[in-house]
């Protein structure tokens, strides 16, 4: 009995101490998904493996705020930051969506010192698929 607790209480104390491993990356892709609600910032290394990421939402911003530009702007200012950490210098960008977001992030990414190679825009167009909602009357 004595010994499986031992072995339980070890096991996690290793899962505790284990370290994330630090990648060092020059060149990487920025993922911004601007939905007309939050904006998604995600910055991957060329294999797609997540360096970094940051929303809106997570960035303290809540309800109608969320789906500003300075709220996509600050989002993208800390996935930059922290992707410089993992030694990230140029990066290229993808955009997809239609929200309001998509330049601030774009323009916050190049402020915050990541030199910008491509831009694309990567939004789903259908092929005349779903039917989309209906319009809003206020």
């Amino acid at each position: 009995m004595a010994d499986q607790k031992q072995q339980q209480g070890s096991s996690s104390a290793a899962k505790a101490g284990r370290k994330k491993v630090k990648k060092h990356v020059t060149d990487a892709i920025a993922h911004v998904h601007a939905s007309f609600n939050n904006t998604i910032i995600t910055i991957t290394d060329r294999q797609g493996n997540t360096l970094s990421w940051a929303t809106s939402g997570g960035c303290g911003f809540r309800g109608s705020r969320k789906s500003t530009p300075f709220a996509a702007q600050v989002a993208a200012e800390k996935a930059g930051n922290a992707a410089q950490e993992h030694g990230v210098k140029m990066v290229e960008v993808r955009v997809k969506g239609p929200g309001p977001g998509r330049e601030s992030a774009v323009r916050a990414l190049n402020g915050c010192g990541l030199k910008i190679t491509n831009i694309s825009d990567v939004t789903p167009i259908p092929h005349n698929g779903c039917r989309p909602p209906k319009k809003r009357r206020v």
